[in-house]
């Protein structure tokens, strides 16, 4: 039995170099489930004040989405072996601060 998940797409423009530089490249869209509503996370988030910059919390509340759903499907390979404990522990603490 398959889980319900929400679907999303990611799109990522690369606007500006390093010189401030436009660049001319093709955005990166890919699409990617997830069993989290992350507009509800979003909303937890911004409310608890874990930053004080509301843009870092959206960074931070997508990466750590994005990246955490690699790790938890790769979590037998060799690469993630030290991060994945450490990353459930890390989930743990910020679950209990919300």
């Amino acid at each position: 039995m398959n889980k319900r998940a929400h679907e999303y797409e990611v799109t990522f423009n690369y606007l500006k170099d390093n010189k401030g530089e436009v660049v001319d490249k093709e955005p990166i869209r890919f699409p990617f489930n997830n069993h989290d509503n992350i507009y509800k996370i979003l909303d937890v988030l911004t409310e608890k004040k874990l930053f004080e910059d509301d843009n870092q919390t959206v960074q931070f509340a997508i990466g750590l989405k994005l990246l955490g759903d690699v790790v938890m499907k790769n979590k037998d390979k060799e690469l993630f072996s030290e991060l994945q404990p450490a990353f459930v522990e890390f989930m743990k603490k910020l679950k209990s601060k919300e």
